[in-house]
């Protein structure tokens, strides 16, 4: 299901105004138009979700399979590809697929919550992909992820889970309280999906398997009579 989640964002995203591959949607000023109309439509805007039809309510869900740009794109299907094949292969196809929408829809609705009154459309992965940060970071706090760090020249460093996530949410939530009003990064949305990832890894796999173990056969020559 990673892949085929991959698969799926990328080629609504092909077929919509923001990749420029579709004529149909025109040029300039015109794409322009059919690009807010698009994620005006399929976005979720906060305050048509408490206020609008009844439809609204599932913009958050449409909302997770639309992406703003190629960077907005690539950058999430990057983090689901290294994230996401192995958290799946721990939960099972179907739970990750709820899971992933499931936490993806909640952390979307968490920030249309905090604004409310906001007109702005917020479309993207990002909350559902920040969910499965989370999750693996509890199923496997000891795997190495490789990193790139600007400080040290981009040069390729593999770290713990357990060391780059956390710093990772640290960053999310440092730019949270320096985040312009208006269009930007919902870094919120990213750090409620964080949250309920992780919460549901813990509640859904925390208790200890006892496995009883049997005593291996003896060598011939060494059974006791």
């Amino acid at each position: 299901m990673t892949y085929t989640l991959i698969a799926v964002c990328c080629l609504i995203f092909v077929l919509g105004p923001a990749s420029g591959f579709t004529p149909s949607y025109g040029t300039g000023d015109a794409l322009a138009a059919a690009q807010r109309a698009y994620f005006h439509h399929w976005g979720v805007v906060p305050a048509d979700l408490f206020d609008g039809p009844a439809r609204e309510a599932l913009t958050p869900a449409t909302a997770l399979f639309i992406h703003g740009s190629w960077v907005h794109l690539l950058g999430n299907m990057l983090f689901l590809f290294v994230f996401g094949a192995m958290t799946e292969e721990r939960m099972g196809r179907v739970e990750f697929t709820l899971f992933y929408v499931g936490c993806g829809y909640l952390a979307l609705l968490g920030y249309a919550a905090a604004n409310a009154t906001s007109q702005q459309s917020l479309v993207g992965a990002s909350g559902a992909i920040s969910a499965v940060l989370g999750a693996f970071l509890y199923l496997f706090p000891s795997a190495r992820v490789t990193s790139l760090l600007p400080f040290l020249f981009f040069l390729p460093l593999r770290f713990p889970a357990w060391v780059v996530l956390p710093f990772w949410a640290a960053l999310q939530w440092l730019a949270l309280d320096q985040a312009p009003a208006g269009p930007g990064v919902a870094y919120l949305a990213h750090l409620v999906g964080f949250g309920l990832g992780f919460g549901y890894a813990w509640v859904r796999y925390g208790r200890t398997t006892k496995v009883k173990c049997v005593p291996a056969p003896a060598p011939e020559g060494d059974n006791q009579p």
